[in-house]
This record gives structure tokens, sequence and C-alpha cells, in this order.
């Protein structure tokens, strides 16, 4: 995150998702969650030019929210910071845009906290399999103590993460030969999970056959056979379309998961005080309001699915539970994250192992 003179602002960035849209193209990109932002005129040359990568699709409420975010911090700081937001991986697929924030290649990443695990193993303990049972679970623990312990891993790894996590809702199985009605239908199922040891061992206590495969090569691996199904929030299974090469789905709510937006320590260091403040308080206000579009969204997509052909079902989450209990998956992770962390995950979720 370097600071740059207007001259070199102005003309470096490749096309991308740039902040500066009509107000009708961002409502429209937000699917009807609305955006009451106003066109921002370019007539200050920023002193930051920054990127921001992450792997959703364009459609993808991550990507329209954190769209609004960078325009509201382009105003407030009265054209000083410049936030272009590349979504897709153009830039790289998870690990690499890891790498690439830590390195200052780019300047912000987003992603889920499993896929953060491999660098802060903390940052995985809201992914634990069929813990929270709902949202209003979710919130009081990632806002209040969970959440702050979590960001406290994140700054021994020398990255900065942005006090509200973002919403990715609960995940569910998307399969293109059969539906997951109950834990014995996923022995050695060929499942996509992301590049997470959490997933993997989740999956693998399970009894499935889990593969890890960054979100940019799934809809390839699905059309090619590589992997059977996978399993992610609906949005991801709409705006990625999967539903062109899956049949099924299942709602089993294995995991909730957010975004986390992150930068590095060193970058965040050289950024003065008042700049930080209004990044942040954008970021955050635009995490509250993208939380409640795709809880909504979510909701809503199971009808638009149906229609596209996707047949769903719901499941019991019990008989999973005592699988990953007799597999010793909890008491495994519990070991891991060690005793502060669980009990905070407990206190929100209840008693898991």
């Amino acid at each position: 995150m370097t600071r740059r003179s207007p001259s070199r602002c102005q003309n470096s960035r490749p096309p991308v998702a740039r902040v500066i849209l009509s107000r009708r193209a961002v409502v429209a990109g937000l699917g009807g969650a609305g955006l009451a932002m106003p066109y921002i005129a370019r007539a200050v040359a920023a002193d930051y030019s920054w990127k921001l990568g992450h792997g959703f699709s364009a459609t993808h409420p991550v990507n329209t929210f954190a769209i609004e975010a960078a325009a509201r911090i382009r105003q407030d700081t009265g054209g000083k910071v410049d936030i272009g937001v590349f979504p897709n991986s153009q830039l790289g697929g998870d690990s690499d845009l890891l790498s690439q924030v830590r390195s200052g290649a780019i300047d912000f990443f987003s992603t889920g906290g499993l896929i953060f695990a491999t660098l802060v193993p903390i940052a995985a303990i809201n992914g634990t399999g069929f813990a929270f049972k709902n949202a209003d679970a979710v919130w009081p623990a990632m806002d209040g103590e969970l959440g702050a312990l979590i960001r406290k891993g994140f700054e021994k790894a020398e990255l900065y993460a942005f006090e509200k996590i973002w919403n990715n809702g609960f995940r569910q199985i998307t399969t293109s030969k059969k539906p997951i009605r109950d834990p014995s239908d996923l022995e050695g199922f060929k499942i996509r999970v992301p590049v997470s040891q959490v997933y993997v061992s989740l999956f693998k206590a399970l009894r499935a056959a889990p593969t890890s495969i960054n979100l940019a090569d799934v809809y390839t691996a699905l059309q090619t056979g590589v992997v059977d199904g996978q399993e992610n929030p609906l949005v991801v299974a709409e705006t990625s379309k999967f539903y062109e090469v899956q049949k099924f789905c299942s709602r089993t709510n294995h995991v909730w998961d957010g975004s986390w937006i992150v930068t590095s320590n060193r970058t965040w260091r050289g950024v003065p005080d008042d700049i930080k403040a209004k990044v942040a308080a954008s970021f955050n206000e635009s995490a509250i309001r993208q939380r409640d579009a795709v809880t909504k969204l979510n909701d809503d997509l199971a009808g638009s699915l149906q229609q596209k052909g996707i047949t769903f079902n719901d499941t019991d989450p019990a008989p999973f539970r005592d699988v990953l209990k007799k597999a010793g998956f909890y008491a495994d992770w519990k070991a891991k994250y060690g005793e502060e962390a669980w009990a905070l995950l407990e206190k929100a979720a209840g008693q898991l192992g």
C-alpha cells in the first residue's frame, strides 16, 4: 500500500469493477439490496490508490457492498483514497491473494475465515461443523469475545482484520447424482472443499472424499466430474452458476462462514490515523448492510434455484453431529484451538463434544 503522486494514480489500473458507477448500475448489481450512494466525481486525484482482491463473482454481495464501501471511502476522504475492487479471482486465487496481501502486492483481501486458517488457525473456529444453529447465535459471538480473539490471531500473523466480519451465510451441499439425506450418503462422496484443513477434516470425519479446489476452478471441476458435488452458501451456488452442473441441494447448514477484509500490519501502520478511521468505519458499516442483504438473498434463492432445476431437501443435523463426535472431530479441534477459544465458541453455540 504505497502513497502515489497524482500523476501515477489516474491511469495506473487495468479494467476493473470501479467505484465510479451510476446509481442505477450499482442498485442493479445489488440485486435489490439497494445502495444510497451518490455519484462520486473524480475532481481530486487520489493520494492512495489501493486494490482489494477476492474470489467471489462480480454480482456476489461481498463484491457489490465492497464497491459501496469504496465509493463512500472516496467521498469521506475527499478523494484522497481510491480503492479498486477486483472480483472473480482476477488477481489470483485465494492462496495467491493471501500471499499478495502479505507482501504488499495488493492492499486488501477478503475471504472466509476457514481459508485464512492456513495462516491464522483460530480464524477457522466459526466454521466448526454443525456448531451454530442460526444467525442469531453467530453475530453476538463474531462481534463479541470470539471475534476479538480471532482478530488477535490475525494480529500475530501481521495482518489487520477489520472489526466486522462479512456474511457468507450457512453452507449447503449440492450434488450431481443424489441428494444428501443423512451421513451415510456422504460415504466415499467426491466433494469439493476450499483449501482449508478444517473443511478437509470435517468431511473426512463424515467419511466423504474431499478435494481442495480454489473457488474459481470449481465450476469446471463439477462439469468434468473431478468432483460430484460442492458445498457453499446458496448465494455462491447462484452467482457461480453451479445450478448448470448440479441437480440437488441438501440444506445441511453444516457450517456458517463469513469473510474478513484484511490488510497487512506493515501497510496499515503507514496510513494516517484519520484515513484509517474513515476506511475502517466504511468497511464496518457496509459489513452490517451486507449481512442483512445476504441473509435475505439466501432465503430467497431457494425458489430461484428450484426454477433452474435444483431439487431441495432438508436434513436433521443430529445424526451428522453424532458421527463427528464418534470420529473425535470435536475433541481434536478443541485441543487445537485451546480451552479459551473453545469455551467462547460453546458459549455461543452450545456444547459440542
